[in-house]
């Protein structure tokens, strides 16, 4: 039944629906609405069964989660931001020890300066970790991805991040579908550990791994990640049937019909298909694909076709599907909510791998930063100069030159 629910109180619910044996929390901003509400679940006993662990710091939350998880448990926690960066050696050992781990991000800016507004350069920094990483257009992607997230970790045992825009979805309130206990139970079979710690049949786990055999463990975990996107469909797939939903997909395309200017949903495979000569593909993730979606119609009334490829998975990176669903593109505008210092937005540079061979123009425009708005006024503006040729390789949206003692 549909509700009018916060996101992060909707996250929440969807977390407990999966029956988590162990929640480890610390707060920090945008995430602690979901935290706070597991809390109260547990206290009132909504959630049994369930050991709620307050931790001083979020590498204690991680460090937590990983001895949790390796004892047996489905484990879950949450953070953001800097707090994403105080996890950073426990959360390398986490997907180093194949533990399947299921934490929300509620992404945020990181610091100096600080600000604790949002843009995706926290997760995307934790690119390289061996995470599994998926983000959420909406609130509605946010709670479905949860679940999705606990059977596909379990069964590949492999540690997954949801990301969800902070504040812009955190904590709005919107419409969503909740799906029932029965429903999550009947999907989500109790967890059943590939790795595990036993006092009846000890082990080790985590040993030390010398140059003899440390190059193979980093080759069977990118392959482990590598065949995860089999995994991945497979299981969106089955969730749709369960909850009688359309299937989440890691890439989405939409398009607006070039006759009648009205929106029309269609997967990779579906009638929006890829991009056509007379369409600007535009790239990206989370929330912007939201407002990019609403800007479309009026944009091709300008005269200016676009074709949206939505990524929900950035780990494993979908290359193939990326490449194809460009397909003849006139040009391919990446919506990048995360800088590289020095070299560019940082989903520019997995999309720009997959265009390999490509003779189309790529450019990379630096948006919404420290939760600067990215209207569609701004997007229409960007897309009318990369149409008319004026887009270099690299902008920033809504740049304040003035500021940066430059000239107009």
């Amino acid at each position: 039944m549909p509700e009018l629910l916060e996101g992060s109180r909707a996250v929440a619910r969807a977390v407990a629906l999966c029956r988590p044996d162990v929640v480890c929390a610390y707060p920090i901003s945008p995430q602690t609405h979901i935290v706070e509400a597991l809390s109260a679940m547990v206290r009132t006993g909504q959630l049994a069964n369930c050991d709620y662990i307050n931790v001083e710091s979020e590498f204690a939350a991680m460090s937590v989660s990983i001895g949790a998880s390796a004892a047996g448990g489905r484990v879950y926690t949450a953070t953001a931001s800097q707090g994403l960066l105080y996890m950073t050696e426990a959360i390398y050992n986490a997907s180093g020890l194949k533990l399947p781990i299921v934490m929300t991000v509620a992404n945020r800016a990181l610091g100096a300066p600080i600000n604790i507004w949002n843009d995706q350069s926290d997760s995307l920094s934790q690119r390289d970790s061996g995470w599994l990483q998926f983000f959420a257009v909406d609130n509605q992607e946010a709670i479905d991805l949860h679940v999705i997230a606990y059977k596909m970790a379990e069964a590949m045992s492999l540690p997954i991040m949801v990301c969800m825009d902070g504040f812009v979805l955190t904590h709005a309130s919107d419409v969503v579908e909740i799906p029932t206990q029965d429903q999550v139970d009947a999907f989500l079979p109790p967890l059943v550990p590939l790795e595990k710690l036993d006092i009846k049949r000890p082990r080790s786990m985590g040993m030390m791994a010398g140059p003899d055999v440390f190059t193979e463990t980093k080759y069977l975990a990118h392959r482990a990640l590598e065949n995860s996107a089999l995994e991945i469909q497979r299981t969106a797939n089955d969730y749709a049937a369960a909850v009688d939903r359309d299937s989440w997909q890691p890439v989405r395309i939409w398009g607006s019909d070039s006759s009648t200017g009205s929106a029309s949903t269609a997967e990779l495979a579906g009638s929006s298909g890829p991009a056509g000569p007379d369409e600007i593909a535009v790239i990206g993730m989370g929330s912007v694909m939201g407002t990019m979606r609403a800007a479309a119609p009026n944009l091709r009334r300008q005269g200016v076709a676009t074709r949206l490829i939505t990524l929900g998975s950035y780990r494993p990176f979908p290359a193939s599907q990326v490449r194809q669903a460009i397909g003849a593109a006139s040009r391919v505008v990446v919506l990048d909510r995360a800088l590289m210092l020095g070299v560019g937005g940082v989903l520019s540079a997995d999309v720009r791998r997959s265009m390999a061979g490509l003779a189309i123009p790529m450019h990379s425009v630096i948006a919404g930063l420290g939760g600067r708005s990215i209207t569609q006024r701004s997007l229409a503006q960007t897309l009318i100069r990369a149409r008319d040729g004026q887009l270099g390789e690299l902008e920033f949206m809504d740049l304040k030159r003035e500021l940066v003692g430059e000239d107009g």
